[in-house]
């Protein structure tokens, strides 16, 4: 099974970006999200943004995450 977790995108540069969630922030390819744009929630997996995501979806993904115990707090 695999996991995609949502982060919000705060820099882009070019076909990379940084993403940040709970203070973690990682490197991410957004070659399948050109359109991403700083500030959005994008779903990341294995360094890649896959998808933008609504905040509102985001936020109640990591809620559910974070209560199963899977988000470093």
């Amino acid at each position: 099974m695999c996991l995609a977790i949502p982060m919000k995108l705060i820099s882009c540069d070019g076909a990379q970006g940084t993403a940040e969630n709970a203070g973690l922030r990682v490197n991410v390819m957004l070659t399948l999200v050109p359109n991403a744009q700083i500030g959005d929630f994008v779903l990341i997996h294995a360094g890649y943004a896959l998808t933008i995501i609504d905040e509102d979806e985001a936020l109640d993904s990591l809620a559910v995450l974070s209560d199963l115990g899977m988000l470093k707090e």
